[in-house]
């Protein structure tokens, strides 16, 4: 399959899911444009996959008005568009704080927002579009001491679903990914909380995240990337206002 002429934003796109998912674009030969807050992180990313990196913070909107903006002066319109960036942290409803539960909706779900919004003004003048956003198998279910990141989630999915009904028979698709655990930095900052949190040894707090994957191993990022690619393969167009799990096996 090739992208070529076709340009990509992904947000958070230095690191684990996001940055898998630019690299996959980049060899369809897609110009690809990476997105995050730490401008140091995006440019090693870019300089050794040949990205464009772009210094944005979804959480405020003149940064992500701006930078789409940018983007598409650039390297043209945006015809897809990969909403990624996201907190993934859990913590007990009456232990939680408005700051935190803000904290997480402005980026999980704002964020989301505001990088579709940007994105289909250029995706408008094209003939052709792909948004998939990046959700969590918490989007579909309960996720067990994580209300928070679950309710971001499932409005993650919302979205994508309300967008899909809206574009019927135009020739964009809004898809999302539900992903389970995978193998990226996100695995061992929430192993040291569950070790805070429980007393657990490393090895068992492991087991925890390990465990909760029916197939008892972590997703690799570059797993949730093909699924990406394949969204935008030439067959994809009938596949629309869908969660897409990759979860090793849940229903």
């Amino acid at each position: 399959m090739k992208l070529g002429g076709k340009h990509a934003l992904i947000t958070g796109g230095g690191t684990g899911i996001g940055l898998a998912i630019a690299v996959a674009l980049r060899k369809a030969d897609a110009a690809v444009t990476i997105t995050g807050r730490r401008a140091d992180v995006l440019e090693t990313a870019a300089e050794k996959h040949g990205l464009t990196p772009l210094v944005m913070d979804v959480q405020d909107e003149t940064s992500v008005v701006d930078g789409i903006a940018s983007a598409v002066s650039s390297h043209g319109p945006i015809q897809i568009c990969v909403p990624n960036a996201g907190i993934a942290e859990g913590r007990a409803l009456h232990k939680m704080d408005f700051d935190f539960w803000r904290n997480m909706m402005a980026t999980n779900i704002d964020g989301t927002f505001l990088t579709i919004r940007e994105c289909l003004k250029s995706m408008h003048d094209t003939d052709w579009g792909r948004v998939i956003a990046i959700s969590s198998i918490a989007g579909l279910r309960g996720l067990k001491g994580a209300p928070c990141y679950t309710a971001s989630k499932h409005a993650m999915i919302g979205l994508i679903r309300g967008l899909a009904a809206d574009y019927l028979g135009k020739p964009y698709t809004f898809n999302a990914i539900c992903p389970a655990y995978v193998d990226t930095d996100i695995v061992p900052q929430n192993i040291d909380r569950i070790m805070a949190r429980t007393g657990m040894s490393k090895a068992d707090a492991t087991n925890v995240m390990v465990g909760a994957n029916p197939h008892g191993r972590l997703i690799a990022p570059e797993e949730v990337a093909e699924t990406a690619l394949w969204l935008c393969s030439p067959n994809s167009g009938s596949v629309n206002g869908q969660a897409i799990q990759i979860a090793g096996g849940e229903f």
